[in-house]
């Protein structure tokens, strides 16, 4: 696993969307209007996460949870995918967002991506930890499946503080028994040939790579997912 200086911020004045379905930032008249065009009878698969799911510097097809999307499409899957990344966000953002993100009665997973800008504020990891374990707490009182993305803390804080961040996933995917991917950025964090020229962002081929890796442990979620959508 790579320690290293993950940024997700940046302004990014129009979310990011797939597809199919819409990002929010604050969920104003305008976004609850557009979230409810993209509705559909088909089970959404909700991306809660900051720039590294909006795709920050990529056209929206490129993003990994539409290149997760497109697979589903090859593969005969019926999913609506939302992409509910903000660039710039938080756990505690992202907790904020996630009744928005859930507000449609078909959401039956949830990828949550998130803590690459707590790590690059230094934020407590006990704050991190929180914010995640409401988060997935309030999805499976919802009903649905979650899968966890572990990130990485910048170095710049310390050992300890790289170390007590990174405890965080899988001392909750173990505390809630639910998937974890260990590292977002597995195969892409510091190598050149799939970022951006900022270095933090992945581009269109670490893009896929990400979208390889999150498939692995989302394919399995699949089936139950659509053996509880109504019919």
């Amino acid at each position: 696993m790579l320690p290293l200086f993950v940024a997700c911020g940046g302004t990014n004045p129009e979310p990011e969307r797939s597809n199919r379905a819409a990002a929010a930032p604050p969920i104003t008249p305008e976004v609850k209007a557009a979230a409810a065009t993209a509705t559909s009878n088909a089970p959404r698969i909700i991306f809660l996460g900051d720039s590294l799911t909006a795709g920050l510097g990529l056209d929206i097809k490129d993003n990994f949870p539409s290149r997760i999307e497109q697979r589903l499409e090859e593969k005969g899957l019926e999913f609506d995918v939302v992409n509910a990344g903000v660039s710039g966000d938080t756990s505690a953002g992202g907790l904020r967002r996630l009744e928005w993100a859930m507000a449609d009665g078909n959401s039956r997973i949830l990828v949550i991506a998130l803590g690459g800008n707590d790590g690059l504020r230094g934020l407590p990891p006990e704050q991190l930890e929180a914010n995640l374990a409401a988060i997935i707490e309030q999805a499976r009182a919802r009903g649905l499946a979650v899968i966890l993305a572990g990130m990485e803390a910048p170095p710049n804080f310390g050992a300890d503080y790289t170390t007590r961040f990174r405890q965080v996933y899988p001392r909750l995917a173990a505390r809630y028994d639910i998937p974890l991917i260990p590292f977002l950025l597995e195969g892409v964090a510091g190598d050149a040939a799939f970022n951006q020229p900022d270095g933090i962002h992945p581009n269109q081929r670490g893009a896929q790579v990400v979208a390889d890796l999150v498939w692995r442990t989302l394919e399995p979620a699949l089936d139950q997912a659509r053996a509880s959508t109504p019919r």
